[in-house]
């Protein structure tokens, strides 16, 4: 049982390293923008604006 218990503590340690890394590479790096999939839904890259339509309830 303890030698379970190791293994998961070894990997909860490197599964909270793993998480460190990654968080500073989108953070803090030039290539955040390609990597962040959300800035693209967002549509924050798209520097032109976009058509609207606006339509009425005629009832």
């Amino acid at each position: 049982m303890k030698t379970i218990e190791r293994m998961l503590w070894k990997l909860a340690i490197i599964q909270f390293i793993f998480l460190c890394i990654a968080q500073y590479v989108v953070f803090h790096s030039s290539f955040a923008p390609y990597v962040v999939k959300v800035i693209r839904y967002e549509g924050v890259m798209k520097n032109s604006e976009t058509k609207t339509i606006e339509t009425f309830d005629q009832r």
